[in-house]
């Protein structure tokens, strides 16, 4: 009977442990996506990657000063709202979360993208310091159909003023390519 009440009570405390966890890295996690809170403009070409920045919407603003990306904290602090290419054909948005804004679990996201779809994200258990990866919740129609959509947002934080975001893009069900920007911190 002891080892019994042993076991269930090292087995609690490792559920709350287990808990407490999740909830710190979530917090975190979130906490990441306040301090983005600002404008941030493209970076010169000689810093972009792939073909993303040549489109017609980003190309006109690599290396300028006019505001490709956009995070504003709304909802009393409980949202990250961050616009992709504003005022462009293209412009996106993507609204970040916690799950629950007293005990945050796990960070959620909804994209709202030019491809005229949504794709809901949930953010991985185990994130790099400075990074937040974000993944299409599989639990969703979208995120398991053939239709283009955006299947991972990720998030690097490279230095203060340094931000390297990456949309990777999934047609048919499978990985078409990535679409990569390096952004700079407008002060």
């Amino acid at each position: 009977m002891k080892n019994f009440i042993l076991a269930l009570s090292l087995a609690s405390i490792c559920g709350l442990f287990t808990t407490t966890t999740i909830a710190s890295e979530a917090t975190e996690q979130f906490k990441l996506m306040k301090t983005l809170r600002g404008a941030w403009k493209l970076a010169p070409a000689s810093v972009q990657e792939g073909k993303a920045t040549k489109s017609k919407a980003a190309a006109p603003l690599v290396g300028t000063n006019k505001i490709a990306m956009n995070f504003k904290v709304i909802g009393k602090g409980t949202t990250v709202q961050e616009n992709l290419l504003p005022g462009t054909k293209k412009e996106m948005a993507t609204m970040y979360h916690c799950d629950n804004s007293k005990d945050c679990q796990s960070v959620q996201a909804k994209h709202y993208c030019a491809k005229k779809n949504q794709p809901e994200l949930v953010a991985e258990d185990i994130s790099k310091d400075n990074e937040l990866v974000m993944n299409c919740d599989m639990s969703t129609g979208l995120c398991n159909s053939k239709a283009g959509h955006v299947h991972k947002i990720k998030h690097n934080l490279i230095s203060k003023n340094h931000l390297k975001t990456t949309y990777t893009i999934f047609k048919d069900g499978k990985f078409k390519k990535n679409s990569i920007y390096h952004f700079e911190r407008i002060n």
